[in-house]
C-alpha cells in the first residue's frame, strides 16, 4: 500500500470474476454492498493520485467482520475518491448513516452559543466531557495513501499553524518520534499518546506504514485542546476536561477549531469539505461532522437495566467502555456519546449527548432508590 497505477493496470490482466474478493463470511458495509457488477464497473478506475478501488476496500477485505460492531470496510485515499467510486462509497454512507442519500446536504453549525444546557450535568455522575472531530487538509491525499514527503509536509504546515495559536490555546508539538521516555509516559497517564496502530482495521488500510515518522501530539499548555497529526485523519483535534462541563468544552472546541481553520486557509490549505459530505475524512464512518461528543458517565444500574440498549437507541445514542471502542465499562462507568456524524450539525449532535446523558443520571438516580423508570422512557429521536 498504496499500489502503483502500473500495478493496477497489470491486474486487468485478469477478469473481474478472477480478481472479486471472497467476502462470503464477510459482515461489513463495504461487503454488503459490493456486487461483482459493480467491481467490475469500477476496477480500472483511479482517483488523480492513483487510489485504486482495491485501495478502497482491501481493508474490509482483510478484516471480514467485528465481534461487536459493524464496521465499514473501506477507507477513502483522498479527497476524489468519493466521486470516483461513488458507485461503491454512496451505498456504504446511506447504510451506515441510517438512509443519508446521495442527493441529501449536510448542515454545519460550529456556533457553540446555540447550544442549550451543558454546564449542569451532574460531576458525581459525569467523570469527564470530551469533544473530538477530524479534518484533512485540501491538496494532499489522506493517510492511507500519503507518500513520506507528502506525510512531512502536512507535518510541516501543522506545526506552522498550531504555533500561531495564543491565549488559552498557546501550546506545544511533540513528534513522535523524538520523544524522551519521560514526556511519552506523561502523555500515556494524561491519556493524551496514540500509540502505533495495533488494530488491524487501521494497518491492512495502510495507516501504520513508516511509523512514527512525521506523526506527533500537539496540545495546549493546559491540557484541554489537543491536536494529533497524522493518525486516521491529518487532524484530530480533542477538547477535554474532568467533570461534566460539557459547555465549556464545546466552546474551546467550536473556538480552537475555527482559529485553526482560518490559519490553514490564509495558508492557501483549507479543509476539505463540500455540501453533500460536510468535512471530508478517511473513513466513510466519520464525514459530516467527524464529531463524537462524549461522558465518561457512572451507570451501573441503570446498565443492568434491561432496557439500557434501547434507552440509548431512541436518545441516538452509543457506549463503549472507557478505554474506547472493544473496551468492557469498568464498575459501571460508560463513554456514551452521539451515534451520528452526518445528516446532523455539530450543535444538534452535542444537544443529544447533553439532553440524553441527563436524562439517564436522573434515570440512574431513580433507580438508586429502588424506583421504576418505565414512565421516563423517551421517545425516539
Amino acid at each position: 500500500m498504496p499500489f502503483g497505477n502500473t500495478h493496477n493496470n497489470f491486474k486487468l490482466n485478469y477478469s473481474a470474476e478472477d480478481e472479486y474478493p471472497d467476502l462470503t463470511k464477510h459482515n461489513n458495509h463495504m461487503a454488503k454492498v459490493l456486487t461483482p457488477d459493480i467491481y467490475k464497473k469500477l476496477r480500472d478506475k483511479q482517483t488523480p493520485s492513483g487510489f485504486t478501488l482495491d485501495d478502497v476496500i482491501q481493508t474490509g477485505v482483510d478484516n471480514p467482520g467485528h465481534p461487536f460492531i459493524m464496521t465499514v470496510g473501506c477507507v477513502a485515499g483522498d479527497e476524489e475518491s468519493y466521486e470516483v467510486f461513488k458507485d461503491l462509497l454512496d451505498p456504504v454512507i446511506e447504510d451506515r448513516h441510517g438512509g443519508y442519500k446521495p442527493t441529501d446536504k449536510h448542515k454545519t453549525d460550529l456556533n457553540f452559543a446555540n447550544l442549550k444546557g451543558g454546564d449542569d450535568l451532574d460531576p458525581n455522575y459525569v467523570l469527564s466531557s470530551r469533544v473530538r472531530t477530524g479534518r484533512s487538509i485540501k491538496g494532499y491525499t489522506l493517510p492511507p495513501h500519503c507518500s513520506r514527503g507528502e506525510r512531512r509536509a502536512v507535518e510541516k504546515l501543522s506545526i506552522q499553524a498550531l504555533s500561531s495559536l495564543s491565549g488559552e490555546f498557546k501550546g506545544k508539538y511533540y513528534p513522535l518520534k523524538d520523544m524522551s521516555d519521560a514526556e511519552q509516559q506523561q502523555l500515556i497517564d494524561d491519556h493524551f499518546l496514540f500509540d502505533k496502530p495495533v488494530s488491524p482495521l487501521l494497518l491492512a488500510a495502510g495507516m501504520g506504514r513508516d511509523w512514527p515518522d512525521a506523526r506527533g501530539i500537539w496540545h495546549n499548555d493546559n491540557k484541554t485542546f489537543l491536536v494529533w497529526v497524522n493518525e486516521e485523519d491529518h487532524l484530530r483535534v480533542i477538547s477535554m476536561q474532568k467533570g461534566g462541563n460539557m459547555k465549556e468544552v464545546f466552546r474551546r472546541f467550536c473556538e480552537g477549531l475555527t482559529k485553526i481553520e482560518e490559519i490553514f486557509k490564509q495558508a492557501g490549505h483549507p479543509f476539505m469539505w463540500n455540501e453533500h459530505l460536510g468535512y471530508v475524512l478517511t473513513c466513510p464512518s466519520n464525514l459530516g461532522t467527524g464529531l463524537r461528543g462524549g461522558v465518561h458517565a457512572k451507570l451501573p444500574n441503570l446498565s443492568k437495566h434491561p432496557k439500557f440498549e434501547e434507552i440509548l437507541t431512541r436518545l441516538r445514542l452509543q457506549k463503549r467502555g472507557t478505554g474506547g471502542v472493544d473496551t468492557a465499562a469498568v464498575g459501571g462507568v460508560f463513554d456514551i456519546s452521539n451515534a451520528d456524524r452526518l445528516g446532523f450539525s455539530e450543535v444538534d449532535q452535542v444537544q443529544m449527548v447533553v439532553d440524553g446523558v441527563k436524562l439517564m443520571i436522573e434515570m440512574e438516580k431513580k433507580l438508586e432508590k429502588g424506583q421504576t423508570i418505565d414512565d421516563m422512557m423517551p421517545a425516539q429521536k
